[in-house]
């Protein structure tokens, strides 16, 4: 009898640690819970339509995990309002050593482009070139493209766009269409959502792309990009950076199918080095190094 107790209080004690034994060994996911934008695309919207979407099915499948989203536009206080009371887990993007979050390792880096008609023959290479003094240049505000503008007294020719006026599908368009209807000469935006109106015009225009890599201090155009958690979350940032390291390829082939033009990772390369590709969109990259770490 007193050998049974020994067994049935043993089975007890061992049940009620298993939750925490389970944390200690590597608990096993059953539910990604993703904090998304519903209205951002090309990253994410409630229709799963984004290139975030795609990669975090990638991630929750790698996981063996339900996804499920927490939406919530990302401009408006989301890790103070969503992330750290737990009602998401996750951010599938988010700049490298932003200190709101506890981040992965980078698994993609992208960059600011200057943007204009092929047929132009500009054949731009510096920000730094005159033409762009006598230039219509459309950009958005307080991005590091007007920054750098401003920084080389170029304002009296520059067209500034809002990064929040109207739906995402006329924020991410507009600039491009004004620059397809000649309204303005050149376009400084950012590369993925750049490249995602690209993907969508399907060289019917084709459209001259330069990768600005350079930079100055305090005014970076590349930026490497991460998952983020909870700060202390040490066992999910662990999960999510083996299920990218595993699925890197697919999360790969999902941002070329989006149009994000992707630079090798300057902390850690995970992806191969990207290859020139011809086509209707020409990509070229200033013949210059990065004098900056990424952000």
């Amino acid at each position: 009898m007193n050998r049974r107790i020994a067994i049935l209080s043993g089975f007890v004690v061992v049940m009620m640690l298993f939750p925490f034994m389970g944390w200690a060994w590597g608990s096993h996911i059953t539910q990604l819970k993703v904090c998304g934008d519903p209205d951002n695309l090309p990253f994410s919207n409630k229709k799963s339509e984004g290139f975030e979407n795609k990669i975090a099915e990638v991630i929750a499948k790698e996981l063996g995990a339900e996804l499920t989203y927490f939406w919530w536009p990302h401009q408006r206080g989301l890790v103070r309002r969503a992330l750290r009371p737990g009602l998401c887990d996750v951010m599938i993007s988010i700049p490298q050593g932003w200190d709101q979050v506890l981040w992965t390792k980078p698994y993609y880096r992208s960059a600011y482009v200057l943007v204009y008609p092929k047929n132009r023959g500009f054949q731009i290479g510096s920000l730094d070139d005159p033409i762009l003094k006598r230039l219509k240049i459309g950009v958005y505000i307080n991005t590091p493209p007007a920054e750098a503008l401003a920084s080389r007294d170029i304002r009296a020719n520059v067209v500034g766009y809002s990064l929040f006026d109207g739906s995402t599908s006329e924020r991410s368009d507009k600039i491009v269409r004004d620059l397809l209807a000649g309204e303005i000469d050149v376009v400084m935006d950012w590369g993925p959502m750049a490249g995602y109106v690209m993907k969508r015009l399907n060289g019917t225009s084709p459209l001259e792309v330069v990768i600005l890599q350079g930079g100055e201090p305090g005014i970076p155009f590349t930026f490497e990009f991460s998952m983020g958690v909870r700060e202390g979350d040490t066992a999910l940032k662990k999960d999510l950076e083996e299920a990218i390291s595993k699925r890197r390829a697919e999360i790969r082939k999902i941002l070329e199918d989006y149009g994000v033009p992707l630079l090798p990772l300057l902390a850690r390369e995970q992806f191969p080095k990207v290859e020139e590709k011809p086509g209707e969109v020409f990509y070229h990259r200033f013949d210059r190094d990065d004098p900056l770490t990424s952000y």
